[in-house]
């Protein structure tokens, strides 16, 4: 067995292998680049070694200094995690001259796999049902449109040495279809240094279903069942589970045994996954085949008990599979979250900066929480935007689904937008709940994107008696620390007014024992003729109230500034200001403050690199009309007009880097 290995990665990812590679005994090197100099991973593993400055091209992706920090530190072996040199035959061929193992498949599997005309190709020939496509790469635009054509709309092109959803298009139409190659050209050739594309047939409704298998050197190869991924924006997976909840025992058998097929057929060694599309009638199609560890691999690890980390390197090792086929079970249900950092409300876009409060939920046999980032940690424009990848297990998946929830409202993150609320509606679906997804159920349940409305509170009275609660506390303290002449004490009264959603509600709140000065709540709140006992040993300042309302268990995120108190549950959002009836009087007769016109200014959504600029000073422009590309954490966005005028002010121009809401240019 190894005694010291090198994760060739970053984030959450590297912090896992690290964690099964201490449980074995084996010392760790993680490196860095200047962005990541305090990241989580470098402070984990026992040594770390500087490999360049901060874009990944400079650092992460440079070969030559992964092997010299390998020869320098005397690491036997590579870990390479996901994304970055995972699944990169030269890197492999470069470990290999100077003897030193890849914790991962051999050249050969990498390079049939990683090409997806390639793998098309050899899933056909080991008799793996494969969608019907053009199986060799496009040339330009118009041989796209040609054989997109020639196949029928949709078409769905793809970077041939694609993955993560980095260089795909659907397209449904000629111009879609132009346009999809030249962006997915453009991102392959940015993320994998290779702009080669295929064009396939796009399934109508499909899930989106893999197949996780594991092969040693000595010829055994097995599969551990399926994860459903067909939760999925932009191709993005967003939340997996397994096993699915649509394949039936006949449909798992087959897909596993085509897979173990395909493995076989590239004399396949180490974890890898075969992806399958899968229609309304369980009829599967060979996707790609994934050549390293998945993200969403540890909902495969809650359900059959198996470490794939650690078989990954025993079997780097030349160990043999320790279980068979037979001995693979289902155990449970199990779902994964991904938590980004991303602003849902403001069309997914990447955020970026400091976490000043991060406080995932507790860990324990039914909750996992794999992370690469702490409290007071940076969140960086450079690289991928996950913060975390939220675990649950549970008996059944109605119990997997229902932890889910309570997790979610238990994890705080303050500093940067993440997409919590938008998990949390997800899971709170009445179509996931029910299992009826596809890899289009997002884009069609928010065809608008996301928005607060898409989360309506399933019980505002409890978020009202919450409020309310909290309300009282802070008054009850307020009465006793003020100065005071004896006799003339404060006095809290017990009606008031909750003005939520513009509604104002009148309230009474009740300390029932204790006082102000005694730990926890304990009031009675009246609201819209019914009483709500809340109880809690919630303190001031903390962002998590935890306790019960009516005996029912509730976890709610809390912010207080002066008389509102924000208040979050289930990805449902909502403003409370408490008042006296007095004082809701007059701030009925507020008057609204109009926000300023800033409908001409075409500003950054997020920081990046502006990567192109479309138009000039004094160009008429039109609604929807491209005026600039800017790429940030590894995408290319559109940024386009939403209204007819004139290009008055160009600020930007192409290869400068800007902030959020930096002006770009001005229309008028």
């Amino acid at each position: 067995m190894f005694k010291k290995i090198l994760i060739a990665n970053r984030g959450e990812i590297a912090c896992r292998v690290i964690r099964s590679a201490r449980q074995m005994g084996i010392r760790t090197v993680a490196v860095y680049s200047d962005a990541d100099v305090d990241a989580l991973h470098v402070q984990l593993a026992d040594e770390a070694v500087h490999i360049g400055a901060a874009p990944s091209a400079e650092s992460y992706l440079v070969i030559d200094r992964i092997v010299q920090a390998c020869l320098d530190t005397g690491a036997e072996a590579v870990h390479p995690g996901y994304g970055f040199l995972s699944e990169n035959s030269a890197f492999c061929e470069a470990l290999a001259k100077k003897k030193i193992a890849f914790i991962g498949p051999k050249t050969k599997a990498i390079e049939a796999m990683g090409d997806k005309i390639t793998s098309k190709k050899l899933a056909d020939k080991a008799g793996v049902n494969t969608i019907p496509g053009y199986a060799d790469v496009v040339k330009d635009a118009k041989q796209a449109i040609e054989i997109a054509n020639d196949i029928g709309y949709p078409v769905m092109l793809k970077a041939s040495a694609g993955g993560g959803g980095k260089g795909m298009r659907v397209a449904r139409n000629d111009e879609e279809c132009a346009d999809g190659f030249e962006r997915a050209t453009n991102e392959a050739k940015s993320a994998f240094g290779d702009d080669r594309i295929l064009i396939e047939k796009f399934i109508e409704e499909p899930r989106h279903i893999e197949i996780q298998v594991l092969a040693d050197s000595h010829g055994n190869s097995i599969y551990l069942n399926e994860r459903e991924c067909s939760l999925q924006r932009r191709h993005q997976k967003v939340i997996e589970e397994a096993p699915s909840p649509f394949l039936d025992e006949k449909t798992r058998k087959a897909m596993g045994e085509q897979a173990v097929a395909l493995a076989k057929a590239v004399d396949y060694e180490s974890a890898g996954t075969v992806e399958f599309i899968v229609d309304r009638d369980r009829h599967f199609y060979f996707l790609e085949m994934n050549t390293r560890l998945q993200v969403e691999h540890p909902v495969t690890e809650l359900t059959t008990g198996v470490d794939l980390v650690e078989l990954m390197i025993r079997i780097a090792a030349g160990e043999k599979l320790p279980l068979g086929q037979d001995d693979v079970t289902i155990n449970g249900w199990s779902v994964e979250a991904r938590i980004y950092a991303e602003d849902p409300f403001r069309n997914f876009l990447p955020s970026t900066g400091r976490l000043v409060y991060y406080r995932p939920p507790a860990e324990d046999a039914h909750v996992r929480v794999d992370t690469g980032v702490y409290e007071g940690g940076e969140v960086s424009m450079f690289y991928d935007p996950m913060v975390a990848k939220l675990v649950t297990w549970g008996e059944n998946r109605a119990e997997a689904i229902d932890r889910m929830r309570t997790a979610l409202d238990k994890f705080i993150v303050r500093g940067i937008q993440s997409n919590i609320a938008f998990l949390a509606a997800l899971v709170a679906h009445e179509k996931y709940a029910a299992g009826n997804i596809s890899t289009n159920t997002i884009a069609e349940e928010y065809p608008e994107g996301f928005h607060p409305a898409d989360a309506p509170h399933e019980d505002p009275a409890t978020i009202v008696a919450v409020a309310a609660s909290i309300m009282r506390r802070y008054r009850d303290r307020a009465a006793q620390i003020d100065g005071q002449l004896p006799g003339h004490q404060r006095r809290v009264p017990s009606d008031w007014v909750v003005v939520m959603d513009g509604e104002h509600h009148e309230i009474t709140v009740v300390q029932m024992d204790g006082g102000a000065r005694s730990a926890g709540l304990r009031h009675d709140v009246e609201y819209e003729g019914r009483t709500y006992a809340v109880r809690s040993d919630w303190e001031f300042g903390q962002h998590l109230w935890s306790g019960t309302v009516n005996g029912n268990d509730v976890h709610v995120q809390v912010e207080r500034s002066g008389q509102v108190y924000t208040l979050s549950r289930f990805g449902a959002q909502a403003d409370l200001r408490i008042m006296t009836p007095r004082a809701a009087e007059f701030y009925r007769l507020m008057p609204v403050k109009v926000p300023p016109d800033t409908s001409g200014q075409v500003k950054a959504p997020m920081p990046g690199l502006i990567v192109s600029v479309s138009v000039a000073e004094g160009d008429e422009v039109k609604a929807g009309d491209e005026l600039a590309v800017l790429e940030a954490m590894k995408m290319e966005n559109a940024l386009r007009a939403d209204r007819n005028g004139v290009v008055a002010k160009v600020h930007f121009q192409a290869g400068e880097s800007v902030e959020v809401d930096e002006i770009i240019m001005e229309l008028e």
